[in-house]
């Protein structure tokens, strides 16, 4: 009875150890896997982006937070010569903030707020349709939502200089108050 309650314990030691949070699979996944397309619709793998710290951001462009994209854009001008990237994914899905073409995402982006930090086609990030990277992106760091959603646009994930990430904040959080974070990060 004893030899059985030992080797179970061992069993039970041995699973959790392999299935414990990131203990297998999380700790090898990295945004590096995936591939996503620019506002210019051109692929790009983000592996292209090995070694930076990145901030991978839902923009809106008629969203009561998008006056954000000022302060995302001084992060990156801040940053940016340190490693550090801002990339950022336009989404409908929240009170159809943001229903414009590329172009038009683009050009308001560009003449409204000088953006300057990559954007990507629209995506979405929740639901069934959600971008693979934003499923990855709510496994590592689920948030307060019992279900890991995105609460709303401009949310944000900090992505470490290997590409896990390392924190999430939601969309009340400004740029200003990431900057400690991210000045952690491309201090390294």
């Amino acid at each position: 009875m004893k030899k059985m309650v030992l080797v179970l314990a061992a069993g039970l030691a041995v699973g959790f150890i392999h299935s414990s949070g990131r203990g297998d699979t999380m700790a090898q996944e990295t945004v590096y896997q995936f591939n996503e397309k620019t506002i210019d619709g051109k692929p790009v793998s983000l592996d292209h982006y090995k070694g930076k710290v990145l901030l991978i951001v839902n923009v809106a462009s008629h969203c009561g937070f998008t006056p954000q994209y000022a302060g995302l854009e001084k992060l990156y001008e801040k940053y940016k010569d340190k490693g550090f990237v801002i990339l950022g994914f336009p989404c409908n899905q929240f009170g159809a903030q943001e229903p414009g073409t590329a172009e038009e995402i683009k050009a308001f982006c560009s003449t409204k707020y000088d953006v300057t930090f990559p954007l990507f086609t629209k995506i979405e990030v929740n639901g069934d349709n959600a971008d693979p990277l934003y499923k990855f992106l709510k496994t590592a760091q689920p948030g307060a939502s019992p279900r890991s959603d995105i609460g709303w646009n401009f949310t944000k994930f900090l992505i470490d200089s290997n590409g896990r990430p390392v924190s999430r904040f939601d969309s009340r959080v400004t740029p200003d108050k990431i900057d400690p974070a991210v000045q952690a990060l491309v201090g390294k």
